[in-house]
């Protein structure tokens, strides 16, 4: 399903901050199907992405 709220600069800055993410929890993301990855890997980016936001909210609202 393809989401026509997102623009293509948002779609790309998505996709940059997830392979951000991958990095540095160690899964090798590629572009394009990752249907390969294990459900912990998935998860981990997941995860990653969300910690990361949370620590963005909390350093601007101390701003």
């Amino acid at each position: 399903m393809k989401d026509n709220n997102l623009t293509a600069q948002g779609r790309e800055t998505l996709e940059r901050f997830k392979m951000e993410a991958a990095n540095e929890v160690g899964v090798n993301l590629k572009n394009g199907y990752n249907g390969d990855l294990t459900s912990r890997e998935a998860g981990s980016i997941g995860g990653q992405m969300v910690k990361k936001m949370i620590d963005s909210y909390k350093s601007g609202a101390r701003s």
